[in-house]
């Protein structure tokens, strides 16, 4: 009977309000996963007057389009300092594109190597359900790798499932809120002194790690990173935020190789 009366009133639903909120809110996709129910969703901001994409593990936002900066900055801070031309790169964690996108915006990077741990993400780039997967998908610098980064980054075999022990001019990480608030315990341990040398084995000489985090820059985690590189900074990228009626701001760390050693105590 319930049901019954839902689809009769469905029925007599307004067709326009019914279209104007087709275009105001979709759910795009949906996926049961190992890790819980994953969902891709487009919504109408009505501040901003722009549709917004975002991707939902249960009840958490992972990820939103709305505020992108410090993403795309990642890449563009990370890449700055590296030669002229023949960048191999890394992207940890896909999630909309950004960082992989401006990455390939670089004419000096060779080929881009992305490490998505959600098979979903992947799939959604590849069916050109985001805004970026035509472009991403398209480009033939660019590879898609399923796989768990933080695996990768411990394994001798390194990123390139072709290449075992292949070494990057640069590797970009967005993955975790930032080094102190992770998706998984599990990720712990790559914020330390030994995860990050492991890490290091797979950048060239004179190879950038840089990493996005929400947090405000972190004087002990600068102080890990400068126990393993030869150089740390810590920027802070301010943009725009409406809705709090100023500014808001993440935190991208730039960590840099010695040209003529892997690592620092190597």
């Amino acid at each position: 009977m319930i049901a019954r009366r839902v689809r009769m009133a469905q029925r007599e639903a307004d067709p326009n309000r019914m279209a104007e909120l087709s275009l105001r809110f979709e759910e795009i996709d949906w996926r049961e996963t190992p890790i819980g129910v994953i969902s891709l969703r487009r919504r109408r901001d009505p501040l901003l007057e722009v549709d917004v994409y975002e991707v939902k593990l249960d009840d958490e936002y992972l990820m939103s389009s709305l505020f992108t900066v410090a993403e795309v900055e990642l890449a563009r801070l990370g890449l700055a300092g590296l030669p002229d031309t023949g960048l191999d790169v890394v992207v940890g964690g896909l999630g909309l594109g950004y960082t992989a996108r401006a990455a390939l915006e670089d004419t000096r990077v060779r080929s881009l190597t992305v490490v998505e741990g959600l098979g979903e993400v992947i799939e959604w780039h590849r069916r050109r359900l985001l805004p970026l997967g035509e472009s991403l998908s398209g480009d033939s610098r660019n590879r898609f790798v399923h796989g768990d980064f933080f695996a990768m980054a411990r394994a001798a075999a390194g990123f390139d499932p072709d290449v075992p022990g292949r070494r990057f001019h640069a590797i970009l990480v967005d993955i975790d809120h930032s080094p102190r608030h992770v998706l998984d315990p599990g990720h712990v341990s790559f914020y330390t002194t030994e995860g990050l040398q492991r890490l290091a084995r797979h950048l060239q000489p004179g190879g950038v790690f840089a990493l996005w985090s929400d947090d405000p820059p972190d004087e002990d985690f600068a102080s890990t990173l400068a126990a393993v590189f030869a150089t740390a900074e810590a920027h802070v990228v301010d943009f725009d935020n409406p809705y709090g009626g100023g500014k808001s701001a993440n935190t991208v760390y730039v960590a840099r190789l010695r040209q003529g050693n892997a690592m620092r105590g190597a």
